[in-house]
């Protein structure tokens, strides 16, 4: 009884992170996220390194823990991986509020993102 397991969604030469709750908007960390889509990941983690972003170390802890996978579980070739595809999502919104006059209120808005990590392993070329 019971369920059947799911094959692997990505294909052999990939793998993939996944981090869930990144406390920053959606949009701010598609900014980031977009410096780093389909380059090497050596040139990836050198760009995380020097950029002025807040959650740009989340994302190199990310593209890190997506390159030991790569290599530990899927014995792949770190030299020629590179950033194939690197997706956000959002998540919860935490809803706070500040009085403002007249009795009125402030809406403050905290919201959550995801970021899925997959690198894949460049061809080689004959």
């Amino acid at each position: 009884m019971g369920k059947k397991s799911f094959g692997r969604s990505i294909s052999d030469n990939e793998a993939m992170a996944y981090s869930k709750h990144l406390r920053t908007s959606p949009q701010k960390l598609n900014l980031v996220a977009e410096t780093i889509r389909g380059k090497n990941c050596e040139q990836a983690l050198a760009e995380l390194e020097f950029s002025k972003r807040r959650i740009s170390g989340e994302v190199k802890k990310l593209l890190q823990s997506a390159i030991a996978n790569a290599e530990n579980n899927h014995q792949l070739d770190v030299d020629r991986l590179f950033v194939a595809e690197a997706s956000v999502g959002k998540t919860m919104v935490l809803k706070r509020w500040r009085a403002r006059a007249r009795g009125r209120v402030g809406r403050i808005l905290k919201p959550f993102s995801n970021l899925r990590v997959i690198v894949r392993e460049r061809e080689e070329k004959s």
